[in-house]
């Protein structure tokens, strides 16, 4: 199956961008053709900073190979290196109703709040349809808040094919059992946008020191506790063994414990999880000319698969004869 995902460079990665996407795209990869790419042109709705941009994805670049995306066994590259997909975005946009984009919870929810919202997010589905149709992606993992994205690529390629044939492999949404949704530091769902994020290559004692300021409630040390409704629980068990899971749980049915203990273990328990990759980064960081050369024969690989969709589908349309 050939596994397609992207991920913005609209900021450094977090704890959630890992345990929610970056970890599944490891883990895909062992079993699936995975392309994966550093989605520059979706970034530029939010970031108009071309010195920021350009900071962004190549931090993306190094924090993905860091954490385990092997190039020899996934595809990885950056969006705007693909310029097919820009113009087989146009053909999609031909047929795309107005409608179906209004609906759009991006869109909508911008809107609703009476912000500012401009063409690049309103066509924001449309770019990602091309992001997917391009390669013949059979899979794409999404959290559950993607899953109308993924139904409005459908009903495009759908309604291509109806007009010109079959052109489009018909994708479907993989949502990913297990898949975490992690809290972060106030215990809402971690999001840059919330200012509660805890990175995965910040200084080790920075972060420790982000740890040991996690909001916790007022309850007593004596009382139990329950671990399943605790955030610092949730964060700890994305770390820890099973065993280390088990026994901080049963501290928490007993009682008799602080959360400052709890947030020293999420501490030691995330940083002996994490320095691997961080030594990894330095050296990639050394190597720039070794990034480089894996993200342009990674764009080469996934432009010769556009070519041929965008090809396929110029041909069906009318643009190029057959």
């Amino acid at each position: 199956m050939r596994v397609l995902s992207g991920i913005q460079p609209t900021g450094r990665f977090h704890w959630g961008n890992y345990f929610g996407a970056i970890k599944q795209y490891i883990d895909f990869q062992e079993a699936h053709d995975g392309y994966y790419f550093i989605a520059d042109l979706h970034a530029l709705t939010t970031i108009r900073d071309p010195l920021v941009l350009r900071g962004y994805v190549k931090d993306a670049a190094l924090d993905l190979l860091a954490l385990g995306l092997d190039p020899e066994r996934a595809t990885l590259f950056v969006q705007s290196d693909v310029p097919e997909v820009s113009q087989l975005c146009w053909l999609l946009m031909t047929g795309a109703p107005l409608g179906l984009l209004e609906r759009c919870h991006a869109y909508k929810d911008k809107t609703s709040k009476g912000l500012r919202a401009d063409v690049g997010l309103f066509t924001y589905p449309v770019l990602m349809s091309a992001d997917i149709l391009a390669y013949d992606s059979n899979w794409v993992p999404v959290g559950e808040d993607q899953v109308q994205h993924i139904e409005v690529c459908r009903d495009l390629a759908r309604s291509f094919n109806s007009h010109y044939g079959e052109v489009f492999t018909m994708p479907e949404a993989k949502i990913v059992p297990g898949a975490a949704k992690v809290p972060g530091t106030d215990g809402e769902k971690m999001s840059k946008s919330y200012n509660n994020t805890l990175g995965l290559f910040e200084e080790p004692k920075e972060l420790r020191k982000k740890i040991m300021r996690i909001s916790t409630d007022s309850r007593p040390m004596e009382d139990a506790k329950d671990p399943e409704t605790d955030h610092l629980f949730q964060l700890y068990r994305l770390f820890a063994s099973t065993e280390q899971i088990e026994e901080l749980r049963a501290i928490y049915l007993k009682g008799g414990f602080g959360y400052g203990e709890v947030k020293k273990r999420l501490a030691d328990v995330s940083d002996t999880y994490l320095q691997p990759a961080r030594v990894r980064r330095a050296e990639l960081e050394s190597n720039p000319a070794l990034v480089a050369d894996i993200l342009s024969k990674g764009a080469a690989k996934a432009r010769e698969r556009a070519r041929s969709v965008l090809l396929r589908a110029e041909r069906a349309c009318g643009l190029k004869a057959t």
